[in-house]
């Protein structure tokens, strides 16, 4: 055990220097990449515990993004900015006049998406499978209408921009270490063990005597305040943010790692979330103009979706079970592996 907590801890300080040399040397998109990779990490993982470790088929990530990234930007604006945001009608008193560091409007933002997944859990964990699903898209979709139609909170279909750019290298990473650490520590508990135990079999379950609700009603809250997190650090990432931005698009690329990675793997997470980020990024070519000697084509707008959606569909045909199923990496597993290596 000791041994493992020295290797974790010499990881952490690898990625900390890796860090500190991109920061330096990286342009600005690079850069841009490494933080979109960290925060697709820690939803990828919040949705894989509800999903993937609980079973739970939810597709409300985008409502709970949207719930963080709005709480996090009215408590990191300063009054002055958000006087200048509401043009169409004026801000309420304590909208105005909230302020918070960044630390604490991301952990609010993130307590806020905990609660409305708690009031939404309550009357929704109660539902199959496939009707759960329906019924986290709806609320998705509510909260983006909602959005467009509180100008005085949300400032409507304007929504904000000059988002103040706290998050960088350091605060991305920080969170994406601190989810990876809280889930595997729930994950290792006797807490994990009945949230996977509710994923194989839910009626064996009850029938030992787990109280079935309540812990898919922790599962899930944890995972939304994890996508509030996530949600919060998306916008001081990218300075501006309006309903539009969370559509069932954004849900369905945090899925799509998830499937990609292997439902109930974290390492499946991690990785998927690392190459899939970037195979978006590099897959923009895709949609630039293209000349093959005097023969030119017009780009097409979201062509990278189409052909990244047909690179998941051969995924989901020839390994079903995604990149890692439900493995993991583990030390003990790499010494195996050395080890047979040199036999």
């Amino acid at each position: 055990m000791k041994n493992t907590t020295w290797l974790n801890l010499l990881l952490i300080l690898c990625l900390g220097l890796f860090l500190w040399w991109a920061d330096g040397t990286l342009d600005g998109y690079k850069i841009r990449v490494l933080n979109l990779i960290a925060i697709n990490i820690i939803l990828a993982l919040s949705l894989n515990l509800i999903y993937g470790f609980t079973g739970m088929f939810s597709l409300g990530h985008a409502g709970f993004m949207a719930i963080g990234a709005y709480v996090c930007s009215i408590l990191i604006m300063t009054p002055a900015q958000k006087e200048t945001q509401f043009i169409l009608q004026e801000a309420y008193f304590w909208v105005q006049n909230s302020h918070a560091p960044f630390i604490v409007a991301v952990v609010l933002g993130g307590l806020t998406a905990a609660l409305f997944g708690v009031l939404i859990g309550i009357p929704l964990l109660r539902l199959g499978d496939d009707y759960l699903g329906i019924a986290t898209l709806g609320f998705a979709e509510i909260i983006r209408i909602v959005a467009n139609n509180i100008p005085r909170v949300t400032n409507g279909a304007l929504g904000f921009k000059g988002i103040p750019d706290h998050a960088n290298l350091w605060w991305t990473y920080g969170w994406c270490v601190l989810t990876l650490f809280l889930i595997v520590r729930i994950l290792n508990s006797n807490t994990g063990n009945v949230f996977k135990a509710i994923r194989d079999d839910e009626t064996a379950a009850k029938a030992m005597g787990i109280n079935i609700f309540k812990m898919k009603l922790l599962s899930f809250s944890f995972g939304a305040f994890c996508a509030g997190v996530g949600g919060a650090l998306l916008a001081s990432l990218v300075n501006t943010i309006d309903p539009k931005m969370f559509i069932f698009i954004q849900t369905f690329n945090i899925l799509m790692i998830v499937v990609t990675g292997g439902l109930g793997s974290v390492t499946g997470s991690i990785l998927a979330g690392i190459g899939i980020t970037v195979m978006l990024e590099w897959l923009r070519f895709v949609e630039n103009p293209i000349t093959i000697g005097s023969w030119t084509m017009a780009g097409i707008p979201g062509m990278r979706m189409v052909v990244f959606s047909l690179l998941l569909i051969l995924v989901i045909l020839f390994r079903r079970e995604g990149i890692m199923g439900m493995r993991e990496i583990t030390w003990a597993g790499i010494a195996r592996f050395m080890k047979r290596g040199k036999a």
